[in-house]
Formats: C-alpha cells, sequence, structure tokens
C-alpha cells in the first residue's frame, strides 16, 4: 500500500467513526476528539494534537470542510488549503489516528453521531463553552482545555505573509 493510501484510509467518514467508537468502547480503549479548520498546520497545532493524542488510545479529528471554513467569519480568503489537503496533512501525522470532514458550523451532530470519550479543545475555551460538552459528559466521559503555545496561530502567520 503506497502513503497516500495509508493516509486516504485514515480518512473516515461519520458513519464508520461512529462503528469505530464502539468498537474501541467494547474493548475498554478511550477515543479522544477534537476539531478545527487546521488551516495552515503550525507549530502549535503540532504540540496540541500530540497531547490530544496522549489523553485516550484513539484520536479522531474533526475537520471543518471548506463550506464551513467560509461560514466562520474567518475572512474571505479563508481557507488558504482545499479540505482535501487539510485532510492530508493531519492525517500524515502518526499521532492522528483518524480525519473526518464536517459541513456543519459545529462539530455538534458529529459529536452526537460518534460519542467519544473525552473531548478536546484549546485554551481560548473554557468547559463550559465547549460544543458537545453535555453529550460526552452524559455518556460518562470529559472535557480537557490545552492551553495554547503562545506565538502560534493561523491568523497571525496570515497577518506576518500579508506584510
Amino acid at each position: 500500500m503506497s502513503f497516500r493510501e495509508h493516509l486516504n484510509k485514515k480518512i473516515i467518514q461519520a458513519d464508520e467513526a461512529a462503528r469505530l467508537v464502539r468498537s474501541y468502547n467494547i474493548f475498554g480503549k478511550k477515543v479522544v476528539f477534537t476539531n478545527g479548520c487546521f488551516d495552515i498546520l503550525h507549530k502549535g497545532h503540532v504540540f496540541y494534537l500530540a497531547e490530544a493524542r496522549g489523553l485516550g488510545h484513539c484520536l479522531m479529528v474533526g475537520l471543518n470542510s471548506d463550506n464551513s471554513v467560509r461560514k466562520l467569519n474567518k475572512g474571505s480568503e479563508r481557507p488558504i488549503n482545499k479540505e482535501e489537503d487539510r485532510a492530508l496533512l493531519l492525517a500524515s501525522l502518526s499521532f492522528v489516528d483518524y480525519v473526518i470532514l464536517f459541513e456543519e458550523d459545529t462539530p455538534l451532530e458529529l459529536i452526537r453521531k460518534i460519542q467519544p470519550d473525552i473531548l478536546v479543545k484549546g485554551g481560548d475555551y473554557t468547559p463550559d463553552k465547549v460544543v458537545g460538552k453535555d453529550i460526552v459528559e452524559k455518556k460518562g466521559g470529559s472535557v480537557v482545555i490545552i492551553p495554547y503555545i503562545e506565538g502560534y496561530s493561523t491568523t497571525q502567520t496570515i497577518d506576518k505573509l500579508k506584510k
């Protein structure tokens, strides 16, 4: 199997993700879920995702589709990179087990469908503001906030490039 084929197997649909979560849970394993645009992958993303993976046995990343990113008011030029490219970059990281594209503004429906055990967000969130918190906690799971690495953000990178 080629490397590209291997990466493509890590990019899955929500139905398959839900099935995988159930399988992991049968064996007592915890699935961690996080989400984002991951438009220009940087050091902050890498450390964040690696730390998220360390919280469980499997890391699933919900990735905003191009249409979804446009709805988030991140600017008319966003996303910089197409969803296929962003998905492949995330899938290439050894600590990312699966990538799931979603079209909605938030990952609420995806979280409801896949029922992860641990929900992770970055330091600009507080637990009470995390979408899907109630779903994960009702299942007996938890929400974890991972602090940012100062000086790293996609918006800052874009601003530097414009100067």
